[in-house]
């Protein structure tokens, strides 16, 4: 009706003159209109030479004619225009990924859990975290800082620094824990003892492996790529450099792990771990264990 043309204007009445003398909206007229079938909308572009269906096909003939896996849609498509079958590289792609065709990649790995949920540990001288990080003296230049720390009361069991960052200066906060804590260095005398360290070349080295199995301690290595697994460790050592690299400078190696031996010493006495209820680490130590520990600083490998 809107479309009639009026005798006396010779003008169409208009769909805004109609719907008002019919007393209806122009959103009925238009919903109604919408009920009506509409032609399926098709892909914009030449069709090309042949249909989706038969494009298909020729995709999965390509895909089952080579000897390849994992090629991408657009090593098909270009193997299609070798055969004479000439197409662009996004249609090839719309129909692999609408048929499943498309190469499978690479996802990453899936986030699990690799242990319990936490590595501390209830007492002492049950597990020990080592790491390495590195600072700049003035004089010598870089320089390699090694600690230990207990798993279980945050303690530094073990400080060195060196020029060298070998698999023998790695193993010097560790002697310094075994004597300190187990009284002597010898086989077997840190038996029930584990170790964890990252994968390190010096960590994982024949000689570090050797000497802490010869004293009795399990190798615990952290998983791959997940430092979480050494968190202990790599905890003190953020505090380590906030608290001590960072803000203080040192002319030679020496003067650093002289330095380094105060810093653990104030660390150990007066560092409060929430966990235990804001106590020291030398506190939770005497607690489990009954004793006195003798302080670092008065340690022949460590003075």
């Amino acid at each position: 009706m809107s479309q009639t043309t009026s005798p006396s204007t010779g003008r169409p009445y208009g769909l805004a003159r109609v719907t008002r003398i019919w007393r209806v909206s122009r959103a009925t007229v238009y919903r109604h209109r919408a009920d009506a079938p509409t032609p399926t909308p098709r892909h914009p572009g030449p069709l090309g030479p042949c249909s989706d269906g038969e494009l298909v096909e020729h995709i999965r003939q390509r895909i089952l004619a080579s000897r390849f896996h994992g090629e991408g849609y657009r090593k098909v498509w270009a193997r299609l225009r070798h055969a004479g079958i000439r197409t662009s590289a996004r249609r090839v792609r719309r129909l692999m990924g609408a048929h499943g065709l498309l190469a499978p990649h690479r996802v990453g790995r899936p986030r699990t859990h690799t242990h319990d949920g936490t590595i501390v540990t209830e007492a002492v001288n049950t597990m020990w975290g080592t790491d390495m990080t590195e600072t700049i003296t003035v004089a010598e230049g870089v320089a390699r800082v090694f600690i230990a720390v207990d798993h279980a009361n945050s303690e530094v069991v073990g400080m060195h620094a060196s020029k060298s960052g070998n698999r023998f200066e790695a193993l010097e906060p560790i002697r310094q824990g075994v004597l300190r804590h187990f009284g002597s260095i010898g086989p077997g005398v840190a038996v029930g003892l584990k170790l964890r360290h990252d994968h390190g070349s010096n960590y994982m080295s024949g000689d570090f492996q050797a000497e802490i199995k010869c004293l009795g301690i399990t190798s615990s290595p952290s998983f791959v790529r997940e430092p979480e697994g050494n968190g202990v460790a790599e905890r003190f050592i953020r505090t380590l450099k906030e608290n001590f690299l960072w803000v203080h400078t040192f002319d030679t190696v020496e003067d650093l792990r002289r330095a380094l031996v105060e810093f653990a010493r104030h660390d150990n006495e007066t560092w409060l771990v929430a966990r235990h209820g804001h106590r020291t680490p030398a506190q939770v130590r005497a607690d489990q264990l009954g004793v006195d520990e003798t302080p670092m600083a008065e340690l022949p490998l460590a003075a």
